[in-house]
């Protein structure tokens, strides 16, 4: 099991905060792409991290990790 945790406009786009996942891709980057097919959204500029340490799309995933997607901050 894996948790995923969206922000601003991404979590009004999946329609949750919090969506846990009962199987555990093998990396980021394949779960980008789950994520991405599942809730029809673009996680190209969106930075991830994995129990609050940012990870790049080759990071490893384990069952219980949390993973968040946070896009990108525009300032004004």
């Amino acid at each position: 099991m894996i948790t995923l945790l969206f922000f601003a406009h991404l979590q009004e786009a999946v329609g949750e905060e919090r969506v846990v996942l009962s199987s555990v891709p093998e990396t980021v980057r394949a779960l980008k792409k789950e994520v991405e097919s599942r809730y029809h959204i673009d996680l190209n500029q969106v930075m991830v991290a994995v129990n609050e340490e940012y990870a790049r799309d080759d990071w490893t995933l384990h069952p219980g990790d949390v993973v968040a997607f946070i896009p990108p901050v525009s300032g004004g």
